[in-house]
């Protein structure tokens, strides 16, 4: 019996450094995500957010402790297979954007699928069309404004469709507009029903989403 319980996560720690020098920059008894849940992770920059989402989404693995997707300890996983879940189950949206500047929006989108060797140019087509790109699909980067490459960035995170969205900081870099639209861009996802994470100190940002996760010194302080 499936059960709507996405991500759960027991007494996850992250310490960088050893000994004397050793600092613990996440400490999180318990936190659960629901199936289908727009959550906000707010708090202060230096608080731990983009660590906990870079632990949810396995780009690192914790000093101590567990995290459950769908039930499955990912500390169980080797990195092949852990690349294979993140592939398949994460998508990931950074503040950064993080586009290859020599490619195209529609390349660059089409990125996570380079190592499958399947052709996901229709899919890839559809979603710049999703974010309001359509006909811009052979500019690059630099010929975009930082809210396009910010909506390439997440037909990117959507292109082999993942259960779960992982959006650090999305408007941060962006003026109000058009950071609104991003966030509108997002709860669309959800109402589809994306599950989606976003990473903010915008409290105009958390404030349109269905629950908020406070964050202070690495840990949840609500």
């Amino acid at each position: 019996m499936q059960t709507d319980i996405l991500i759960s996560v027991k007494k996850l720690t992250k310490v960088y450094g050893k000994g004397n020098l050793a600092l613990k920059v996440l400490d999180v008894k318990n936190l659960e995500i629901r199936r289908g849940e727009l959550v906000a992770l707010t708090g202060p920059s230096g608080c731990g957010k983009t660590t906990l989402l870079n632990l949810l989404g396995a780009l690192d693995r914790p000093t101590a402790g567990d995290i459950f997707f769908e039930g499955q300890r990912l500390a169980l996983k080797r990195e092949a297979a852990l690349c294979g879940f993140r592939r398949k189950k994460i998508g990931f949206i950074f503040q950064a954007y993080h586009l290859i500047p020599t490619l195209s929006a529609l390349k660059n989108v089409l990125a996570p699928a380079f190592p499958l060797g399947k052709d996901y140019r229709q899919r890839a087509l559809e979603l710049l069309r999703l974010v309001s790109l359509a006909g811009k699909e052979g500019r690059r980067p630099g010929e975009l404004s930082g809210g396009e490459q910010q909506r390439v960035a997440i037909a990117r995170a959507l292109l082999l469709d993942p259960d779960l969205i992982l959006a650090d900081e999305p408007t941060g870099n962006l003026d109000s507009a058009t950071g609104a639209g991003i966030m509108a861009l997002l709860k669309n996802l959800n109402q589809r029903g994306k599950t989606v994470l976003v990473a903010t100190h915008d409290q105009r940002v958390a404030e349109e989403c269905d629950r908020k996760i406070r964050m202070m010194d690495g840990r949840i302080s609500q």
